[in-house]
């Protein structure tokens, strides 16, 4: 448990360092960011035509309301607190990289949720948009990245241990 702990704690050290570097910031989070924005606006123009994406910016055409999808609020800092979770825990390798990319996947589709839900909300009430965007969505994202965490450990194959079995285990074998 302390060599998970202490593995954990310098992933999320040197990982969070990483992003807030001007070139990592220019050349990996930006453009993620806007391809989030994207994203959201080819969903939804299925059921709204009247929408457009500049760079990380979400824009109705008709009302002229925008989002901006700044740092914080595109799922990276999710994705780093899930890959440091993943990675410090003692499993096969290709275990991990499954996990962290069906963790990548159910971050990012609840993120597009959030985005474009926020999109809306934020044109119906600007009240229930803070509120809902500083406090329920930014919980939600995380525990997100915890659930998956959890599921993952759950589906890990049993670590074979190499000892003498255990009396339970000595029971069920014999059977």
């Amino acid at each position: 448990m302390l060599k998970f702990s202490i593995l954990f704690v310098v992933l999320l050290l040197g990982l969070f360092t990483i992003e807030i570097l001007q070139p990592v910031q220019d050349h990996v989070i930006l453009p993620f960011t806007s391809a989030l924005a994207s994203i959201s606006v080819f969903i939804i123009e299925l059921f709204d035509s009247g929408v457009e994406s500049a760079g990380k910016v979400i824009r109705d055409l008709e009302t002229g309301f925008a989002v901006s999808i700044e740092p914080g609020c595109n799922g990276v800092e999710a994705l780093i607190i899930l890959f440091a979770a993943i990675f410090a825990f003692p499993a096969p390798l290709k275990h991990k990289l499954i996990g962290f990319a069906i963790g990548f996947v159910a971050i990012q589709s609840l993120n597009l949720v959030r985005i474009i839900s926020l999109f809306y909300m934020g044109q119906w009430n600007m009240t229930w948009f803070n509120w809902f965007h500083l406090y329920l969505w930014q919980a939600l994202i995380i525990l997100d990245a915890l659930v998956v965490w959890l599921i993952w450990l759950r589906m890990l194959p049993p670590r074979s241990g190499g000892g003498p079995a255990t009396p339970s285990t000595a029971a069920l074998s014999q059977g």
